[in-house]
């Protein structure tokens, strides 16, 4: 069975809890001795804020082929069996799963960095965006992993980020990740550089930005 099609990557539309059991069952084979997984649900406060819930949007099209190059990029440093993962589109109550990740390997070590590696990346490039719904308001947030990759690329040169071992190392690339960066824009911001796809390309980074709709 070729790598991809041990695979399996979903963006479920609204209304569609993510069913845990279904990708650690996807990811299960007997040749393997470790499963890594990672849930991340909705907490209930953030910054002394109460949180009532969160709010995700997506070019899920996108989206899916990004986190297929994300896992391509696990494949190539780590020798991992089956991947699985899922995002949650829409509202996401307190306590419920937003994305799931689940990775199987021989031994704990591949499995373990892998799964690191691999939600860092979605959270880092991948074009899904949250917004935070609080007693008193509302807000769009960038994930910290964005934050930080935007900083770095304030270098003069680009910088990927690598797990072994358990242990974060920088290695120097002329530009990393697969999507880029992943910003909301104003359509009169974006019309002039808009794609078919509704995407545009900014620099430093060959990047991808989500055009607001009204």
């Amino acid at each position: 069975m070729a790598a991809e099609d041990r695979n399996l990557i979903e963006i479920l539309e609204e209304n569609h809890p993510i069913d845990i059991s279904k990708y650690i069952s996807f990811v299960h084979s007997p040749q393997c001795g470790a499963i890594a997984t990672f849930a991340g649900t909705t907490r209930d406060n953030f910054d002394g804020k109460t949180v009532l819930e969160l709010r995700y949007e997506a070019y899920a099209t996108m989206a899916i082929r990004c986190i297929k190059s994300i896992c391509s990029s696990a494949r190539s440093k780590w020798n991992v069996h089956s991947i699985a993962a899922a995002h949650r589109l829409g509202t996401v109550p307190v306590g419920e799963t937003s994305v799931f990740v689940a990775i199987s390997s021989a031994h704990r070590a591949d499995a373990l960095d892998a799964c690191k590696f691999l939600i860092d990346e979605i959270k880092a490039s991948v074009p899904i965006w949250k917004k935070e719904v609080y007693t008193n308001g509302e807000v769009w947030k960038e994930n910290s992993e964005f934050l930080q990759r935007l900083e770095l690329g304030k270098d003069e040169k680009a910088k990927n980020r690598v797990y072994r071992s358990g242990k974060l190392e920088v290695e120097e690339h002329e530009k990393w990740g697969c999507c880029g960066e992943k910003v909301k824009v104003n359509d009169e911001a974006a019309d002039s550089c808009r794609n078919e796809e509704g995407y545009e390309q900014t620099e430093p980074f060959s990047s991808l930005s989500k055009v607001q709709k009204d």
